[in-house]
């Protein structure tokens, strides 16, 4: 069911009073800034990571769902078949996000809540969940893809 203007607007304050409070109170994130020119709903989150050095979480209300994603890196330059087995087989640990290929064979992981989903917990997941998964797979996948860039 799609959402209400007035629906809308209260999860568009409810996301940006939440991502406030993640600049403020939360280490990981370095800046949240806000798409005012495209007249969408938009919020790009940066965040540190250890793994993966620093990287953005794009949340993007529609109509009836929360879109999230993030760049994890570009397609793999070797490796091939297993760069993408190892990323299938870890989509099957992941809960509510898909590793997927984006523009230029890039990685990304993306997912999706549906409005009615949207609570300043379930956004704590959602962060917590991206920023894990990125940390937890960025440097295997990396390792397969770019192998001859790690050897010695």
């Amino acid at each position: 069911m799609p959402s209400s203007p007035e629906d809308l607007q209260i999860l568009d304050h409810r996301i940006s009073d939440w991502l406030a409070e993640q600049l403020r109170n939360n280490p990981l994130v370095v800046a949240v800034e806000r798409d005012h020119e495209s007249g969408e709903r938009r919020w790009f989150v940066r965040v540190t990571g250890e793994a993966k050095d620093v990287f953005t979480v794009w949340f993007h209300l529609r109509q009836r769902t929360l879109h999230y994603e993030t760049y994890v890196m570009p397609g793999p330059e070797e490796n091939h078949a297993l760069f993408f087995e190892h990323l299938l087989r870890r989509n099957r640990r992941l809960y509510g996000a898909a590793f997927c290929i984006g523009a230029e064979d890039a990685i990304f992981l993306l997912g999706q809540l549906d409005n009615r989903s949207v609570t300043t917990e379930e956004l704590d997941r959602v962060l917590g969940s991206v920023y894990a998964w990125v940390e937890q797979y960025f440097r295997p996948a990396l390792r397969i893809g770019f192998a001859s860039r790690f050897s010695d």
